[in-house]
């Protein structure tokens, strides 16, 4: 290569000192590690509002409709169970329970009904009986193939587990990306400087 042509790529590139980039490199690099904890934070905090909403008997579908939209476009909102921690990291525990107990709730007359209807069904069949001893298996028979059960409600209706983004166009988005950008030329910079003057 002409070493003129070089001193003068030379004469353009020595202003832009290394040190320069490096420092925008950092300061970029600071802001997006502040925003990436804000957004986990921001994320917990919406979480909280999950588990409040669920213990109290609130908007349960209002505070996660808030927190998957949140982690689904902000990065570094993860909800991944910690090491031996809980999975899905989202249970709705007392929903769930309130649920269990309301179903239970329906059936418990009818079990009361069943006792009752077996008695009388048994009585007939042994009507001899003064103590009813001797109808004990056929009021237990009764009952088991009688029996109302409460329906079992899936508990993964009321678990969830959400994505957070890869990337988001935030602040903690654009400053990696710039954070990046400048990486790559404060190197850049550095390798061209080098070759630069060896050439020169």
């Amino acid at each position: 290569m002409n070493k003129r042509y070089l001193h003068h790529i030379w004469t353009r590139v020595r202003p832009i000192k290394t040190w320069y980039l490096l420092a925008l490199f950092l300061v970029c690099a600071i802001i997006c590690i502040f925003a990436l904890r804000g957004n986990n934070l921001n994320m917990v905090k919406l979480r909280n509002n999950v588990y409040a909403a669920d213990k109290s008997n609130g908007n349960v579908e209002l505070a996660l409709e808030n927190l998957r939209d949140y982690v689904a476009v902000h990065m570094n909102t993860s909800l991944t169970a910690s090491a031996g921690g809980v999975y899905p990291p989202i249970q709705l525990k007392y929903t769930y329970q309130r649920l269990e107990v309301a179903a239970q709730a329906q059936v418990a007359p009818a079990g009361s009904q069943l006792y009752t209807n077996a008695e009388n069904y048994c009585q007939q069949f042994d009507s001899s009986s003064f103590s009813g001893r001797s109808r004990v298996p056929c009021v237990e028979n009764y009952v088991s193939t009688h029996g109302v059960v409460a329906q079992k409600i899936p508990p993964s209706l009321y678990e969830f587990d959400f994505v957070s983004a890869r990337w988001s166009p935030d602040l903690a988005g654009w400053s990696l990306v710039v954070s990046i950008v400048l990486l790559f030329l404060t190197l850049l910079r550095f390798a061209l400087g080098y070759w630069l003057e060896k050439n020169t």
